[in-house]
């Protein structure tokens, strides 16, 4: 019998949540793919995200959004080292977290992934084990939009059959996507790396 507190889906974020952060090493990798200065880390993170949003959003191609960061198009070769190792930077994910999914699952919890994504990691991610959690997995690239973005939680409420957002969990480790998503009604909880605290939130038994 399913608690009265638990919700009747939950909308997931990946990075930050299922996905683990991209550590320095990870970073530095990128960088020196880049060519870029070693001495200069946060520089290449600036030029990095200062056009990942329109990238995540499908609004840019791989070699489009690689010459913005590099202030050059990169050969075909280059093209695909960088591509290669961005993809890496986002792969590894939090075994603790998928514990709690499985076990979710197990319920017939209905879960539906939402992430900022470009097309190129969203392809990626669909090939991985946890992928078959998910009831469907929503990614701004596909969806030509990005969180926070209104569009794209109403996205995921529709994937999840709720018509009744407050029956909702939304976990994420951006309060501003957090916010949003509070915003159109859905409960929230803001991810900040405690499996334990999911765990609760979705009414799981420990």
């Amino acid at each position: 019998m399913t608690h009265p507190t638990s919700p009747d889906a939950v909308i997931l974020d990946y990075n930050g949540v299922i996905g683990l952060q991209p550590a320095r090493t990870h970073w530095l990798r990128l960088a020196r793919t880049s060519s870029w200065p070693e001495d200069d880390l946060t520089g290449f993170q600036q030029a990095f995200w200062h056009a990942r949003d329109l990238y995540d959003a499908g609004q840019l191609s791989d070699l489009a959004y690689w010459a913005r960061v590099l202030g050059a198009h990169p050969g075909p070769r280059l093209l695909r080292k960088l591509r290669a190792a961005d993809t890496a930077m986002w792969t590894e994910t939090d075994t603790s977290v998928l514990a709690v999914l499985h076990r979710a699952h197990a319920t017939r919890l209905r879960m539906v992934l939402l992430s900022n994504a470009p097309a190129h990691l969203a392809t990626v991610l669909d090939t991985h084990d946890w992928r078959h959690l998910m009831t469907q997995a929503l990614y701004s690239a596909r969806l030509q939009v990005c969180k926070p973005d209104p569009a794209a939680y109403q996205h995921a409420l529709q994937a999840t059959g709720v018509s009744d957002p407050r029956r909702v969990l939304f976990v994420d480790d951006r309060t501003d996507n957090c916010r949003a998503a509070t915003r159109l009604g859905l409960r929230t909880l803001h991810y900040t790396g405690s499996a334990d605290a999911l765990r609760e939130a979705l009414a799981l038994a420990a």
